[in-house]
C-alpha cells in the first residue's frame, strides 16, 4: 500500500505527535509499505530525504517566533537586577509551512497515495484535506492534542482562553469529521473531543494507542557509561519525569511534592528530562526550595540513552492534565516503572490507580508526595506496581498499532469507494 503521512509536527521535534508520526512511518516502511511523509522544513528550504525506507518531503517554511521549535535548547530568560524580562519571542521558533499546497500536490501526484493519514490540524493538514477532496483520496485522521496544549503555552491568550479553547475543540474535531476514518489514542480522549452522540459525527472513531517499540524499552540494568555521563549514582532512589518542560505539563507540582518526599527519603533524587519554556522558572523554584543537590535537569535526551534513564529510575511522576495518552507513560511502564500521575486527561488508562501506580487529584501535591514516598520505601508495593506496568505496556506494543492501522487504511479505502459509488448514483438520478 502507498501511504502518505502528513504532519505539521515531526521528528526531530520532541512531542507526542512528532514521535508517533516518525514511529508510524518507520514501522509501516519495515512492513513493506511505500511511505511518504510531508512535514515542515527545519531549515526553511524545501528538500527531500530518504531514510529507514521512508521518503520525507520537507516543505518550505518560516519560523513562528512565539512558540519554541522543540528541537533546539530554549535559552534562559534574560534578567535585569535579578528580575526576568518577559519573553516576547523565541530565537528558535517553531517552523510553519505557509504555502504547502503547490509542492504537496506535485509530490503526491507523483507518489499516487492509496490513502493519506493526517496527524495535525495546521497548514499542512489543511492542504492535505484539500488535496484528498480534489483527488478523491481516502483519508484517515488521528487527533493527538487538547486545545490546552496550544493555549496553555501562548500566554497572550490567557484572558480569552476559555472561548479560544472551545473554538479550537470544534476546529480539531472537524479534521476528524472530514476523514473516512478517525482515531485518537484513548477512549477518554475521544469522549472529550467528539460529541456524545457518535451518530451525529458520521465518521467511525476508534481509540488506538500510539504504541511504543517494546524492543527498545525493556526492564534491564542501565548502562554504566550513561549513568556516568549524567552523573547519576546507580543505587539512589530516583523519581523521573520525561517530556516537554512547558507550563501546561505542571512540572512545578512534581517539584513541590518532592520537597515532602525529601523529608521522608533524604537520599532521593528527582530527574527532569526534556526542555521547554518553563525550565528557567523551575530551576529558580528548585533553588528557592534549597534542593539543588537533589534535583537534576538533564535537558533533551534521545534513544538509546533515554531508555537507560528509565531503567535507572525507581518511579515515574507527572502532574500533566493535558494528555491524550502520553507516550512517555507507555515507555516508563514498558521499562517496569510504577507511575504516579493525576486523574485528568486520558492518563488513567495507563496509570491505573493502585494497580501499577497512584492517581492523585490535580494540584494535590501532598497526595503525590505520599504516593512517591510509599513507592520509594515499600519494596513490595514497588515490585507489585512494576509487574503491573509491564503487563499494561504489552497492550501498547507499536506492532499492534501498526497492524491495526494497516487494516484501517483498507477500511478507509472501502468507505471512500462506497461514498463515490453512492455519489454517482445520486447524479444519475
Amino acid at each position: 500500500m502507498r501511504i502518505a503521512i502528513t504532519s505539521d509536527l515531526y521528528y526531530p521535534m520532541t512531542n507526542g505527535v512528532a514521535v508517533f508520526a516518525h514511529n508510524l512511518a518507520k514501522g509501516l516502511a519495515r512492513q513493506g509499505h511505500e511511505v511518504m511523509v510531508i512535514c515542515p522544513s527545519f531549515t526553511g528550504r524545501t528538500h527531500r530525504r530518504r531514510q529507514d525506507g521512508v521518503s520525507t518531503l520537507y516543505l518550505r517554511s518560516i519560523r513562528f517566533p512565539f512558540y519554541p521549535d522543540q528541537i533546539n535548547k530554549v535559552p534562559d530568560q534574560k534578567a535585569i537586577l535579578g528580575k526576568p524580562l518577559p519573553r516576547l519571542a523565541y530565537r528558535h521558533g517553531i517552523w510553519v509551512a505557509l504555502e504547502p499546497y503547490p509542492a504537496m500536490k506535485k509530490a503526491l501526484d507523483r507518489f499516487r497515495p492509496d490513502v493519506i493519514h493526517n496527524q495535525t490540524a495546521e497548514t499542512i493538514a489543511i492542504a492535505a484535506r484539500r488535496y484528498a477532496k480534489k483527488k478523491d483520496i481516502p483519508m484517515v485522521g488521528t487527533g493527538h492534542a487538547y486545545p490546552d496544549n496550544i493555549t496553555g503555552q501562548v500566554k497572550v491568550l490567557k484572558p480569552i482562553k476559555r472561548p479560544v479553547d472551545a473554538a479550537l475543540r470544534t476546529y480539531m474535531a472537524s479534521f476528524l469529521k472530514h476523514a473516512e476514518y478517525a482515531t485518537m489514542p484513548t477512549e477518554m480522549a475521544i469522549e472529550d473531543l467528539v460529541p456524545k452522540n457518535r451518530r451525529r459525527f458520521k465518521v467511525p472513531v476508534e481509540p488506538l494507542s500510539n504504541g511504543v517499540d517494546l524492543a527498545e524499552f525493556t526492564p534491564s540494568k542501565p548502562r554504566f557509561k550513561v549513568l556516568r555521563h549524567f552523573h547519576l549514582r546507580p543505587d539512589r532512589p530516583r523519581v523521573l519525569y520525561v517530556g516537554r518542560v512547558d507550563p501546561e505539563k505542571s512540572i512545578g507540582n512534581v517539584v513541590t511534592a518532592f520537597v515532602e518526599v525529601l523529608a521522608k527519603v533524604p537520599d532521593a533524587e528527582l530527574v527532569i528530562v526534556g526542555d521547554g519554556t518553563d525550565r528557567s522558572r523551575l530551576r529558580d523554584l528548585v533553588q528557592g526550595l534549597g534542593m539543588e543537590d537533589s534535583v537534576k535537569f538533564l535537558g533533551r535526551v534521545m534513544l538509546p540513552d533515554i531508555a537507560d534513564l528509565y531503567r535507572a529510575s525507581t518511579v515515574f511522576a507527572t502532574a500533566s492534565e493535558t494528555e491524550t495518552q502520553g507516550i512517555v507513560l507507555i515507555e516508563a511502564a514498558a521499562t517496569g516503572l510504577p507511575l504516579v500521575a493525576v486523574d485528568a486527561g486520558a492518563v488513567s488508562e495507563l496509570c491505573q490507580n493502585h494497580k501499577n501506580g497512584v492517581l492523585c487529584r490535580p494540584g494535590d501535591t501532598s497526595a503525590m508526595a505520599r504516593a512517591l514516598v510509599k513507592i520509594l520505601t515499600d519494596k513490595k508495593i514497588c515490585a507489585k506496581y512494576s509487574a503491573a506496568s509491564l503487563e499494561i505496556a504489552k497492550q501498547h506494543d507499536l506492532n499492534r498499532t501498526l497492524a491495526r492501522f494497516t487494516e484501517i487504511y483498507g477500511e478507509a479505502v472501502a468507505l471512500k469507494g462506497k461514498k463515490l459509488q453512492n455519489s454517482r448514483r445520486w447524479w444519475q438520478r
